[in-house]
C-alpha cells in the first residue's frame, strides 16, 4: 500500500485537489489568452472564407483608428478621475462610519448599497437623474434659475456624467476594505496618539494611512482594472455617445467585435488592453509594493 505520509504521495494529493481550479482556470482563462493572441495576427473569417495569417495588420489598423485614439483618451480621462475619488471618499466615507456616530449602521448600509444593486439598473437610476426637461437634476437646477443642461446628449458633460455614476458606484465598494482594515488596528494607538496630544489629522497622517497602505495598494489595483473594464452602464446611458465622446475602450471593442463583427480586429484591441493592466499591475506589485508598510 502506499504510504500517505510519503512526500510523493502528498503531492498527487495535492495536485489531485488544484486539478479542478487548474483545469477551469486553463479552460477559461489561459487558452482564452492565448487564442486571442492567436487570432489578432489573422483576418476575421467570414463565410466560407477561413482566417489568414496576416501578421500585424491588425495592430495598424489600430494605430490608424481615430475612434480607437478617443476611446484611449476618454478612459485615460475616466481612469484618473474615478480612481483617485473613488479612492478618497471611500476612505473617507470609512474614517467617518468607523467612529462612534449615531446611525453609524445606517450609513454603512446606505454607502454600501450602490455597490450590491446591478450597473444596468444603477444606470436606470441616474438616467432618470439626467433626463433633460423632467429628471431630477433637472429640476433642481431649474429651482436655482440655471439653464437646461442635456447632460448626455452634450459632448462637453457626457463623459463626466458617467464618471460621476462610476464613482458612486465604486466609492461604497472600497470603503468595505478601508473599513475592515481600521478595525483591525491596535486601539491602543489611538490611545498613545491622544497621550501625545496629536490631533486627528496628525494621528491619521503618522498612523492610520502607513499602516492603510496594504489595503492602498489592493484598492488601487482594483480601482485600475475597474477603470478599464467599465463597459455596462454605458449601454444605458450613452452608448458612447455623442460623436464617441463617452466611448471607452472596452465598449469600442464590444463595438467591433459585436456590432462589426471584425473579431480579428477585436482581438487585437484585446491583447493591447490585457498588456497594459498587465504592466499596470507589474509596476503596482513589485515598485509601489516596496513603499507599503505591513507591521
Amino acid at each position: 500500500m502506499t504510504d500517505p505520509g510519503h512526500p510523493g504521495t502528498r503531492a498527487i494529493h495535492a495536485w489531485l485537489l488544484l486539478l479542478p481550479a487548474l483545469l477551469l482556470l486553463v479552460a477559461f482563462t489561459h487558452y482564452p489568452a492565448v487564442q486571442t493572441l492567436i487570432d489578432s495576427f489573422h483576418s476575421t473569417p467570414k463565410g466560407s472564407r477561413p482566417a489568414e495569417w496576416v501578421g500585424l495588420e491588425n495592430y495598424q489598423v489600430m494605430v490608424d483608428d481615430p475612434v480607437f485614439w478617443t476611446a484611449v483618451r476618454n478612459n485615460l480621462w475616466f481612469a484618473s478621475a474615478t480612481i483617485p475619488c473613488s479612492i478618497g471618499l471611500a476612505l473617507l466615507m470609512a474614517l467617518w462610519v468607523n467612529e462612534r456616530i449615531a446611525g453609524r449602521a445606517f450609513l454603512r448600509m446606505a454607502y454600501f448599497t450602490p455597490t450590491v444593486l446591478p450597473m444596468i439598473a444603477v444606470a436606470n437610476i441616474w438616467l432618470f437623474f439626467y433626463t433633460p426637461q423632467y429628471g431630477l437634476l433637472e429640476k433642481f437646477t431649474s429651482l436655482l434659475g440655471m439653464p437646461s443642461v442635456n447632460w448626455l446628449g452634450n459632448p462637453h458633460t457626457a463623459l463626466g456624467a458617467v464618471t460621476v455614476v462610476a464613482i458612486w458606484k465604486e466609492a461604497g465598494f472600497f470603503m468595505i476594505f478601508y473599513l475592515a482594515a481600521l478595525q483591525t488596528l491596535n486601539p491602543s494607538l489611538r490611545e498613545a496618539a491622544a497621550i501625545e496630544g496629536a490631533s486627528r489629522w496628525q494621528f491619521f497622517r503618522r498612523v492610520q494611512w502607513p499602516l492603510l497602505m496594504p489595503t492602498t495598494l489592493f484598492v488601487l489595483i482594483n480601482a485600475f482594472i475597474n477603470a478599464f473594464r467599465m463597459v455596462d452602464h454605458l449601454f444605458v446611458l450613452t452608448r458612447g455617445g455623442p460623436n464617441n465622446a463617452s466611448t471607452l475602450l472596452l465598449y469600442h471593442l464590444y463595438e467591433v467585435g459585436f456590432s462589426f463583427w471584425d473579431t480579428a480586429y477585436a482581438a487585437a484591441i484585446t491583447v493591447v488592453l490585457l498588456v497594459v493592466l498587465a504592466g499596470i499591475a507589474l509596476i503596482q506589485f513589485f515598485v509601489l509594493d516596496r513603499r507599503v508598510h505591513y507591521k
